[in-house]
């Protein structure tokens, strides 16, 4: 069998300086007969259409060019093109959708002329380029409406993550689109909306969680910078990329939604199909993102002040609830001794007076407390570290510890005999009597509080836990917990006293000495603390 001819030659087709010519040219360039033979194939066709020269030499065009459910019809349509051209033709110019080799759609702009060749048979030449870009942007603005109406006309933040993936998705084509949020207080990024294309499986790719830096969502958000994967199977750092692959997703790009510096989540579009970067979708979805980004603030802002406006409320009442029982008691007490403070045994004064005490100490701690949101409120909340034994504090704290009396709960500390570190040891104290008081008061009778703190194997960063068996937090309320005011539902039904105020100023005080506290997830009753410090000035 004889070889094929060079690249862009064909019989009768072009001489040699026409074929230097189509070789280097931009547009995909292929003629053929009128048996659709195909006679030429330059090399800007081998890039658009995935064939080589010698793979598409001889072959008929429309099994090159046309899906494969499609070829009779595609056929017949290259026949009625051809017999309304003449002999000769300056071109008709069209639009098609042509199959590339990969098994995809690309859709094309072309112009088919005719010629006569050599042995006197009609030659057909067709000149074409990709418009997927060019469509994409068209169809862009559409998306742009869609997107700008959906957010206009939400009622919560959910319902307009839906609207932005489902119009990306639908108008623009792509099988699966993502809108990630950034989690700030449980350190994560959480999946706000998906968009999936009827009939695709997803399987292990639908995550609804990923940590920060962790597949392409993660990645985005953690450098803030639009990332383009080209193709997923190819991309060994990420097990999500794999998990796209084994689905039939081929390419995925991400932008970051952002308020000046702020990243607050990311964007994320996978296609079908193996696609290297292009500029104008990176600058459309960045463009888009950009106004995702400015809804999401606003929203949070809004709904940000409606739960503080209530959270507020909230305070208020709870606050004068709280002032109210200790000062009832302590004038009630105050009035009794008065009136028969001769009569009543020494025995019996005492236990009056120990009641004035401790309702005031109560006080005193509420009045703490108010003042540290407030310094809080301000950035002045002052941190005095020094040379200090984190071992020293925890001990004093569990010493000062009191229990209501039935309570008989296990309190065990498992500390080694120092951990020094440079801090504020009043302020570290604060938290110790903060944390531990919480577990008391939560926890029911016979139940058990367990204290651990070590230092990693550098000796730069101590653990220390604090753990209980009590009535736990709800895991949908945990991510609310840190914030000022709240109480958790299980303390609320309960009827436990507390302002709400003290796990905020407690990470706030973790936090200005360069360390971390979080609440770690588990099932079941009880609670764990967590909080990493520094053993040097951060």
């Amino acid at each position: 069998m004889a070889a094929p001819p060079e690249q862009g030659t064909g019989r009768g087709t072009v001489v040699p300086e026409q074929s230097a010519v189509l070789a280097a040219a931009m547009e995909a360039y292929l003629a053929f007969d009128a048996t659709g033979r195909v006679l030429a194939w330059n090399p800007a066709a081998e890039a658009t259409f995935g064939y080589t020269h010698a793979q598409a030499y001889g072959r008929s065009v429309e099994e090159l060019i046309v899906r494969p459910d499609a070829r009779d019809a595609g056929r017949a349509e290259l026949a009625r093109l051809a017999r309304g051209l003449p002999g000769k033709s300056l071109g008709r110019r069209m639009q098609w959708s042509a199959w590339h080799a990969d098994g995809h759609e690309i859709p094309i702009e072309m112009t088919l002329t005719t010629t006569t060749g050599d042995d006197g048979g009609r030659l057909f030449h067709v000149f074409a380029h990709d418009v997927t870009t060019a469509q994409r942007a068209s169809r862009f603005t559409a998306v742009e409406a869609a997107v700008a109406r959906g957010l206009a006309e939400a009622d919560s933040s959910t319902t307009a993550a839906t609207r932005v993936v489902d119009a990306l998705g639908i108008k623009m084509g792509w099988p699966v689109t993502e809108l990630w949020i950034v989690d700030d207080d449980r350190q994560l990024l959480t999946c706000a909306a998906r968009h999936v294309e009827p009939g695709r499986r997803l399987d292990d790719f639908a995550v609804d969680a990923l940590e920060p830096g962790v597949a392409l969502p993660g990645r985005v958000c953690a450098d803030g910078q639009p990332h383009w994967i080209p193709d997923l199977g190819t991309d060994s750092r990420s097990v999500r990329s794999r998990a796209a692959a084994r689905i039939g997703l081929r390419v995925a790009v991400g932008v970051p939604l952002c308020t000046g510096q702020h990243v607050l989540g990311a964007l994320c579009v996978y296609g079908d199909r193996v696609e290297d970067p292009e500029d104008t979708l990176l600058g459309l979805l960045t463009g888009l993102a950009a106004q995702i980004g400015q809804y999401v603030e606003r929203r949070r802002a809004e709904e940000l002040a409606i739960e503080l406006a209530r959270t507020k409320d909230e305070f208020l009442a709870m606050v004068t609830h709280e002032l109210r029982n200790p000062l009832a008691a302590i004038t009630g007490t105050a009035t009794l001794l008065d009136d028969d403070l001769d009569d009543l045994p020494r025995d019996e004064q005492r236990h009056y007076l120990r009641i004035i005490a401790r309702n005031a100490e109560r006080l005193a701690v509420m009045a703490d407390d108010l003042l540290d949101l407030a310094r809080l409120e301000s950035g002045h909340l002052a941190i005095n570290p020094t040379d200090t034994d984190l071992c020293d504090i925890i001990r004093e704290a569990v010493q000062a510890a009191t229990q209501p009396p039935g309570k008989n709960l296990t309190i065990t500390a498992d500390l080694p005999e120092r951990l020094e570190l440079y801090a504020d040891p009043g302020r570290l104290r604060q938290v110790a009597d903060n944390l531990l008081s919480n577990a008391i008061k939560y926890t029911p009778a016979d139940g058990a509080v367990t204290i651990t703190a070590r230092t990693d194997d550098t000796g730069r960063t101590i653990t220390w836990s604090i753990a209980d068996t009590g009535i736990g937090i709800p895991a949908a309320e945990r991510p609310r917990l840190f914030r000022r005011f709240y109480r958790a539902s299980t303390a609320v039904d309960r009827r436990i006293p507390g302002t709400g105020l003290g796990l905020v100023i407690a990470r706030t005080i973790i936090e200005r000495h360069g360390g971390t506290i979080t609440l770690r997830d588990h099932s079941g009753p009880g609670t764990t603390f967590t909080i990493e410090l520094p053993t040097k000035s951060p």
